[in-house]
């Protein structure tokens, strides 16, 4: 078996793609929302793994939690990008700006 803190490395590397891709993935808006779904994948990682490690139940508890937020927040989000790719034509994040409502 493998140390529990090379599972936590894995979720940490994750996270830190899931971050610099948010931030530094500026022109297409769908690669923002899988980089934020890396981010919580990451998290429901790192739940999981203390929550093995400290033998507790609430750790998988909280990521149904998580797991329902993200459900949510990718249903929202591809209807923005359905209706956003219809009014511009395209998914670069740089006319954003021109959105009003």
């Amino acid at each position: 078996m493998f140390p529990i803190f090379s599972f936590q490395l894995i979720s940490f590397i994750l996270f830190s793609y899931g971050f610099l891709g948010t931030f530094i993935i500026k022109r297409n808006l769908i690669l923002i929302l899988v980089c934020i779904e890396l981010l919580l994948v990451s998290i429901q990682l790192s739940f999981i793994i203390n929550s093995y490690n400290f033998n507790d139940v609430l750790g998988q508890v909280f990521i149904l939690f998580i797991l329902m937020v993200a459900a949510a927040e990718v249903a929202i989000g591809l209807a923005f990008l359905i209706i956003y790719y219809r009014l511009r034509g395209t998914l670069e994040s740089k006319y954003v700006y021109l959105t009003k409502g």
